[in-house]
């Protein structure tokens, strides 16, 4: 069984052996452990991995699946499936509780080609349907707001 195409991030792909060294100007990765080295000149800095980033952040999960909003842009994990999208591949986010009744909520990535991307998390009780529906509208908000 093959994965459908936009699932989970690329796969890394190494240099082949005695491969032509990085560009004049290009920053060397910094060692395990070592200190970080500079970013380029001009370039935006970036906080350090696991440093906490500028802005409000949603999580909702179920055994399954896992919607994550935050500076980054928006994660889907369905069944172990990872999709990512930074806030530049993102149109619009939608989200609803299930029309089927239930504690379910929906949430909808529309890319801007016009994909959508759908997870489903199961909130098994009404109470917390209410909660993330309440903590999800303004952190997408501030995320959506002032796009052009």
């Amino acid at each position: 069984m093959t994965t459908p195409p936009g699932f989970g991030p690329p796969m890394p792909i190494q240099p082949p052996y005695g491969a032509a060294p990085a560009p004049y100007g290009a920053v060397p990765p910094a060692p395990y452990g070592g200190p970080v080295p500079p970013a380029p000149y001009g370039a935006a800095p970036h906080p350090p991995y696991g440093a906490p980033a500028d802005g409000p952040e949603f999580m909702a999960h179920d055994r399954r699946n896992s919607v994550i909003v935050d500076p980054n842009g928006v994660s889907l994990e369905i069944n172990g499936h990872t999709m990512d999208f930074p806030w530049a591949a993102v149109a619009t986010v939608h989200h609803a509780p299930s029309p089927h009744g239930g504690a379910v909520l929906m949430v909808a990535v529309a890319h801007p080609s016009g994909m959508l991307y759908e997870c489903r998390i199961d909130a098994r009780r009404k109470a917390q349907l209410h909660q993330w529906l309440a903590e999800l509208g303004p952190v997408l908000h501030h995320y959506l707001a002032n796009r052009a």
